[in-house]
């Protein structure tokens, strides 16, 4: 994998993926509290389904910790518009804001093989923006870093 690439170390590398959280926030008591008066109904408190208590997180992490930790936002869609302008921005910005410390001629970026990661709006930006991606190969959970 490293051979086409050239001599690489693992600080060089900055895997990332997408993970199901259950994420929901409790509100405090004293809100719900309520002074109900003696005409008419005490309103009526919405509880969140269960779908509705998952997430998605996307973590990109280097050698040190996690670098980008991403909330997706309630009722969007992840797609290769939205991963580039909202998580690779931010991956791209981490890794200028902390490099390396041993000096590396680039880093390598790894996630796997969805959709979004391989659409053309996704793999045009990257060029661009230099970073060059390592390929992960297709169908190998026991590579992917995020799910240990």
């Amino acid at each position: 994998m490293f051979d086409s690439l050239g001599l690489k170390r693992l600080s060089d590398i900055v895997p990332g993926d997408e993970t199901w959280f259950p994420f929901f926030i409790i509100p405090p008591k004293r809100l719900n509290r309520m002074w109900i008066e003696g005409q008419g109904d005490s309103p009526a408190v919405l509880r969140p389904g269960f779908q509705s208590r998952k997430r998605m997180f996307t973590v990109f992490f280097n050698y040190s910790g996690p670098l980008v930790v991403v909330i997706l936002p309630q009722d969007i869609t992840m797609t290769a518009t939205y991963y580039v302008q909202n998580v690779l921005s931010q991956v791209k910005s981490a890794i200028n804001e902390h490099p390396p410390k041993v000096s590396t001629s680039r880093t390598l970026l790894l996630h796997d093989n969805a959709g979004p990661h391989k659409a053309r709006a996704t793999t045009q930006p990257l060029r661009e923006l230099g970073i060059q991606v390592l390929p992960h190969p297709a169908y190998s959970p026991n590579l992917a870093p995020c799910d240990f």
